[in-house]
């Protein structure tokens, strides 16, 4: 019984920690210069429309900002310009209680 408490203790710790790493790495993002941008990951984010209005990199993905229709859209992009994930990019930053 000792040993499967502490177990699960250790079980508990390491999932924190390693989902506290993930979230960290995911709050940083990086400024970018388009040049400095994979041609894969500009093509992915050309085909989406609308005008890139600044590039980011977060952790291994990068991400692109397009005005669109009146709106600003997140557009997480892998390395090799598969497209991840979209976002309203006001309302990321408006929950972070940022101004962009």
């Amino acid at each position: 019984m000792k040993h499967m408490l502490r177990a699960i203790t250790l079980a508990a710790v390491l999932a924190v920690s390693a989902w506290t790493t993930v979230s960290a790495e995911e709050e940083k993002e990086v400024s970018m210069k388009a040049a400095d941008v994979p041609q894969a990951v500009q093509d992915a984010a050309k085909h989406e429309g609308g005008k890139i209005l600044r590039w980011e990199k977060e952790g291994q993905n990068y991400e692109a900002v397009i005005a669109k229709k009146g709106k600003e859209r997140g557009i997480e992009i892998s390395p090799d310009g598969k497209v991840v994930s979209r976002h309203n990019e006001k309302k990321e930053h408006k929950e972070k209680g940022e101004e962009h």
